[in-house]
């Protein structure tokens, strides 16, 4: 497994140390390891959304008393 070297807070090496000592975890290797993981898929999670309001919203994000303002104002000029 390759080996990568990052510098972190007091606080945060005092969480993964609390981690592994309270049995969570076998490794602090495993806890950075389970973040990773969280922050890809956090990360994945959030592309996924933004290219649904993009794609998806019919709204175009526009909240529903905007749409109906709308509709009323076009219902309005038709009749």
């Amino acid at each position: 497994m390759p080996m990568v070297t990052v510098s972190i807070s007091p606080q945060q090496a005092a969480g993964i140390r609390a981690a592994v000592d309270n049995g969570g975890y076998a490794s602090s290797s495993e806890v950075v390891r389970e973040a990773l993981r969280l922050w890809d898929t956090t990360r994945k999670l959030n592309e996924f959304r933004d290219d649904i309001l993009d794609d998806g919203a019919p709204s175009g994000g526009r909240c529903v008393a905007d749409m109906f303002a709308d509709h009323e104002a076009e219902r309005r000029r038709s009749a």
